[in-house]
C-alpha cells in the first residue's frame, strides 16, 4: 500500500472517531426537557398525548414536556385513551388475583322479611273478670293461690250473699203464677235475679229443685289461669269487689320493638313465626294485631303486637322470643345480591363489569330480603356486576374521578399560579408499599414502587408524619404498606401505616 493511500485510510478513521464523540457529546448535554420531548414525539406516534402534569399538583396543565416548577421531577404525560372510557381497567390475570367474583342484575319478587326479639304477655281481650254485686262473705274457698290453671265451669268459691238469697226467695214464690200480671212479675224477678249477678246455675238449679240456698257456689267463665285472688275463705267483701281474675292462654300476646324505619315492611295481619328457647324446634304461629302509636324516642323503635297462638299453653307471660315477620310479596323488580351493594352514607354505588372493564354505577336502592336488595335506578336487567373485591376497585375509580374532575375544573391560567391556590377541593387517599430509608421527627422517607393512582414511578420521596406522630414501633428498613393525601404545595402527608415486615436491625428514631 503506498503512503497516499494509507493517509487517506487513516485520515477516514480519524474522522469516524471524531464525529462519534461530537455525536456523544451532543446526545450527553441535551437539556432533560429535550430527551423528554423526543421520547415523547416517539410515544405520540403511537398514543396521543392531550397535555402534560406534575403528578403531585395534577390539577396544572402544560402543553410542553419538561421540568415540573413544583417538584424536583420531569412532567408526566396524560393520554388520550386514559381520558374515558372506563373508570378502571384491570388484566384478567389481576381479576384471578384479586379475587373478583361477578354477579347478574335480575328481575325477582322480593318476599321481606324482618326478625326481632319480643315478651310474650297475656292477651288482654280473654281476661274475665268474677266480680261481687252485692255484699256477703266467703264460706269456702276452692281456689287458694294464684296463677293456678282453672277450666271453664270449675267451682271457684262458695258465698254466702243475704241480697241474693232475698231475691231467690221472691222468685220462688212468683213461679206458680198464673195470671197475666203475676207472670210479669215473675220474670222482673227473675231479671233482678241476673242484675244482681246470681250465676245462671243457680237460678236453673231454684226453677228445678224450687228450693232457695243460702250458699251459692261461683264458677269459672273460662280456660286459663287465675291471675289475682282477692278474698280468702271466711273474708267479707263489698258490692264491686273483683273476687278473681282469670286470664286465658289460648293465645298470647308477643310485644316486639321495630325500628321506626322498618315499619313499612310489616302491614296489619303480616304472617309471623315465633320461637322460644324453651321449645327448641317448636314454631308457634301468629300475625301482627296492631302497631302501637307510642314510638321510643331513646331507640326510635315502634312497638308491635303480635297475636300467637298458644293451644297447649306452653308460652307463658315473661318468655322472652325470636319473631320472624313475613311482609307481603310486592312486584316483580330489579335485584342485586346485597353484597355488590357498596353504602357510604352519601351515596350507594355498585360496580358493573364488562371485559376487563369497571364502572361505578350510582344506584337508588329499595328493599332488601332474602340477601337481595332491589334496584330503584342504575342499572338494567343482565348487567354483570362485581360481588366481591368492589371496594378496591370503586377506591381506584374514585381516586382517577377526583383527579379528573379537579383537571377539568382548573382554570387555563392555573399555569401560572403558583401550587398553592392550584389545592384540590378534597383529599382522595392513595396507596402505596415500600421500605423505610430515613425517619425524622416530621418526615418519614420511604422508597416505594409504583403509584397508580397519581401515576408515579418507583421513587424514593419523603412524606410528612401522619397527624399522631411517627409510630413507636417503626424503624429503617422495615416494609410498609401506607397511605397518604396531598398535604399542600408540593407536600404529602401520611393518613396510615402499617408494618409488613420487621428489618433484621432497625434504627432508632431521633
Amino acid at each position: 500500500m503506498s503512503h497516499v493511500k494509507l493517509k487517506l485510510v487513516i485520515a477516514a478513521v480519524v474522522l469516524l472517531l471524531g464525529g462519534a464523540a461530537v455525536g456523544y457529546w451532543v446526545a450527553l448535554h441535551r437539556s432533560p426537557s429535550e430527551a423528554t420531548a423526543a421520547n415523547s414525539a416517539e410515544g405520540q406516534s403511537e398514543r396521543k398525548v392531550l397535555y402534560w402534569h406534575d403528578p403531585m399538583v395534577p390539577n396544572v396543565k402544560f402543553d410542553k414536556p419538561g421540568k415540573s416548577p413544583f417538584m424536583d421531577m420531569q412532567l408526566v404525560p396524560v393520554y388520550a385513551d386514559d381520558e374515558g372510557g372506563a373508570a378502571v381497567k384491570v388484566s384478567s390475570a389481576v381479576t384471578q388475583s384479586l379475587g373478583i367474583r361477578l354477579g347478574k342484575v335480575e328481575k325477582a319478587v322480593l318476599q321481606q322479611r324482618l326478625n326481632a326479639v319480643g315478651s310474650v304477655a297475656f292477651d288482654e281481650r280473654l281476661l274475665e273478670v268474677v266480680q261481687a254485686r252485692v255484699e256477703g262473705y266467703v264460706t269456702g274457698l276452692r281456689v287458694r293461690a294464684p296463677l293456678e290453671r282453672v277450666q271453664r265451669g270449675q267451682p271457684l268459691a262458695a258465698i254466702v250473699a243475704p241480697q241474693w238469697l232475698e231475691a231467690q226467695q221472691e222468685y220462688l214464690a212468683l213461679l206458680e203464677a198464673k195470671s197475666e200480671r203475676g207472670k210479669a212479675i215473675r220474670d222482673a224477678a227473675r231479671q233482678r235475679l241476673v242484675v244482681l249477678g246470681v250465676p245462671e246455675s243457680t237460678i236453673r238449679d231454684l226453677e228445678t229443685q224450687r228450693e232457695a240456698n243460702a250458699t251459692t257456689t261461683l264458677f269459672a267463665p273460662t280456660d286459663g289461669v287465675v291471675t289475682e285472688l282477692s278474698v280468702r275463705e271466711g273474708a267479707a267483701f263489698m258490692p264491686g269487689a273483683a273476687l278473681f281474675r282469670i286470664n286465658g292462654l289460648k293465645t298470647v300476646w308477643v310485644n316486639a320493638a321495630i325500628p321506626e324505619a322498618q315499619v313499612s315492611m310489616i302491614p296489619m295481619g303480616s304472617i309471623v313465626e315465633a320461637r322460644a328457647t324453651a321449645w327448641p324446634g317448636t314454631i308457634f304461629k301468629g300475625r301482627v294485631a296492631a302497631l302501637l302509636p307510642d314510638v321510643n324516642p331513646q331507640t326510635r323503635t315502634v312497638p308491635v303486637r303480635i297475636v300467637v297462638d298458644n293451644p297447649e299453653g306452653k308460652l307463658a307471660p315473661g318468655m322472652f322470643v325470636s319473631v320472624e315477620l313475613t311482609g307481603k310479596a310486592g312486584e316483580e323488580q330489579l335485584v342485586v345480591p346485597s353484597e355488590a351493594v357498596i353504602m357510604t352514607g352519601e351515596r350507594n354505588a355498585v360496580i358493573v363489569a364488562r371485559e376487563g372493564e369497571f364502572d361505578v354505577a350510582e344506584v337508588t336502592l329499595g328493599a332488601e330480603a332474602d340477601g337481595k336488595t332491589s334496584i330503584l335506578s342504575g342499572l338494567q336487567e343482565g348487567q354483570s356486576i362485581v360481588l366481591s373485591g368492589q371496594f378496591l376497585l370503586d377506591s381506584e375509580a374514585s381516586l382517577k374521578s377526583t383527579v379528573s374532575r379537579l383537571s377539568s375544573a382548573a382554570p387555563e391560567s392555573a399555569q401560572q399560579q403558583p401550587a398553592a391556590n392550584a389545592q384540590a377541593d378534597s383529599r382522595p387517599l392513595h396507596l402505596g408499599e415500600g421500605r423505610i430509608t430515613a425517619i425524622t421527627p416530621d418526615a418519614i422517607t420511604i422508597s416505594h414502587g409504583p403509584i397508580p393512582s397519581l401515576q408515579w414511578g418507583a421513587m424514593t420521596m419523603p412524606f410528612k408524619a401522619p397527624a399522631k406522630g411517627v409510630p413507636a414501633e417503626l424503624g429503617v428498613g422495615d416494609r410498609v404498606s401506607f397511605s397518604f393525601a396531598q398535604a399542600g404545595q408540593g407536600g404529602f402527608q401520611i393518613d396510615s401505616l402499617t408494618v409488613l415486615e420487621k428489618a433484621q436491625s432497625t434504627e432508632a428514631k431521633p
